[in-house]
């Protein structure tokens, strides 16, 4: 028995689907596919699954993954090309490896924003003024005992670096966010709080995850 790690990109319609179907869809394409998998032990017996770090609704995707126990001799590509041709269009196997890290050691997340307004110039302006602000306060969802709560937060720390731009007649956000076990910033979550403080009627958006990184900022595979 040996362990290997899917990277999948999750694009197009896909990125509507939720964690919890995601796991559903990966399970049944491998077994359409026959991939040899180990599964766990007792009354109830399934698959050993391990997904990387669970995706927000609406988010697109580059570089999302999973881990599997493989039983019998099959070459990753052989993986990877059963997998593809099961899967439905936008999640795509681009990878299958053999030598990867443990997912704890994800600290960082590189996304990519699209947002289109009527007037750019004066969007990009008031985005830029939220993002270098010393605070960027959101309402965000919690739990207090068996309660559920709103309360504020300041997103401002979960945030490492970005840059913004027009080009082709849309805002482009290129930003990196603390994510991971220890701290996690919702991408949608950052993308609410920004259309609420700007004050301003967006067109179009799209928020892609591009990369997984390391505390010292190496890529996480």
């Amino acid at each position: 028995m040996r362990e290997v790690r899917l990277v999948f990109s999750k694009t197009d319609r896909c990125k509507y689907i939720s964690h919890l179907d995601i796991n559903r869809c990966m399970s049944r394409a491998l077994a359409r596919a026959k991939i040899p998998l180990w599964f766990t032990e007792g009354f109830n017996p399934h698959p050993y699954m391990s997904f990387s770090l669970p995706l927000s609704l609406g988010v697109e995707s580059l570089c999302e993954s999973v881990d599997l126990r493989i039983t019998d001799d099959i070459s990753n590509d052989e993986i990877k090309n059963r997998m593809n041709e099961m899967l439905p269009t936008g999640i795509r196997i681009v990878d299958v490896l053999d030598d990867f890290r443990d997912c704890s050691e994800i600290a960082f997340s590189d996304y990519v924003y699209k947002f289109q307004f009527c007037d750019n110039e004066a969007a990009l302006e008031r985005i830029n003024a939220v993002l270098s602000s010393s605070e960027i306060m959101a309402e965000k969802k919690a739990k207090k005992g068996k309660r559920r709560i709103v309360k504020e937060t300041n997103l401002k720390p979960y945030i490492d670096k970005y840059s913004i731009s027009i080009r082709n007649d849309e805002i482009v956000l290129n930003i990196r966010l603390a994510a991971g076990p220890e701290r996690n910033l919702n991408p949608t979550l950052l993308f609410d709080t920004i259309i609420k403080l700007i004050d301003m009627d967006f067109e179009w958006r799209s928020i892609a995850r591009i990369s997984l990184l390391d505390k010292n900022y190496v890529l996480f595979k």
